[in-house]
């Protein structure tokens, strides 16, 4: 099953409804970064408000997906990070530390336009 990635002016967005297996998380990061060449979007959301459990796996693609959005010129926030998913992502050294954060959907996309100066 694949996410779906909408564009929304220059920016992508992708609200990932349902847990995360391997094969869905591969494919995921190979759409965004296709749709990142193919928009030019200046700007990604990732919505995981519905992911309670991430395992290592699933956190190294999301931060792979972070890294590699970057170097593609896309400023990236993720919204709705659970409890149990901060911890984890934590305690396997995944580093969002250059990463912007925001607790809902629409405060994610409010930091994003801040910081593409719009």
């Amino acid at each position: 099953m694949r996410i779906p990635i909408l564009k929304l002016h220059n920016c992508l967005l992708v609200s990932i409804q349902w847990e995360l297996d391997d094969q869905t998380a591969l494919q995921f990061q190979e759409d965004l970064l296709h749709k990142i060449h193919e928009t030019s979007a200046n700007g990604v959301v990732i919505d995981i408000t519905s992911i309670d459990f991430i395992d290592s796996f699933i956190a190294k693609v999301l931060g792979d997906v972070i890294n590699m959005s970057k170097l593609m010129g896309a400023k990236v926030v993720i919204t709705g990070i659970q409890p149990a998913v901060a911890i984890t992502l934590i305690e396997l050294g995944i580093g969002l530390d250059d990463v912007l954060t925001a607790l809902d959907l629409e405060k994610g996309l409010e930091k994003l336009h801040q910081e593409l100066g719009e």
